[in-house]
């Protein structure tokens, strides 16, 4: 299994308990995936560059996980497929930054 971020944008108008709901349900995803979730950060609320449909913010999140190679068309599907998502980007961990 390799190692990936996945650093997300939600929704400004989730709540807290909304928002932790939210990320439970994507670490639930890796798991049922025969994943493993390393690190979760929360980095808050954060002005957009642009407007994303309509939001001027949005709540960052970064999670470092682990996928099987055959999981991850069907994990980012569920991505695209979340509402509470404006955008995502998922991408594989160097082998340098892991160690660090």
């Amino acid at each position: 299994m390799k190692n990936y971020e996945l650093l997300t944008i939600f929704k400004p108008s989730l709540d807290s308990d909304e928002l932790d709901k939210a990320v439970d349900k994507i670490s639930a995803d890796v798991k049922a995936a025969k994943g493993d979730v390393s690190s979760v950060d929360k980095m808050g609320r954060k002005k957009l560059a642009y407007d994303l449909q309509g939001y001027r913010d949005g709540y960052f999140t970064n999670m470092i996980v682990s996928l099987p190679a055959d999981a991850i068309v069907d994990f980012k599907r569920n991505l695209k497929l979340n509402d509470n998502i404006l955008r995502f980007m998922f991408m594989e961990v160097a082998k340098k930054a892991q160690t660090v």
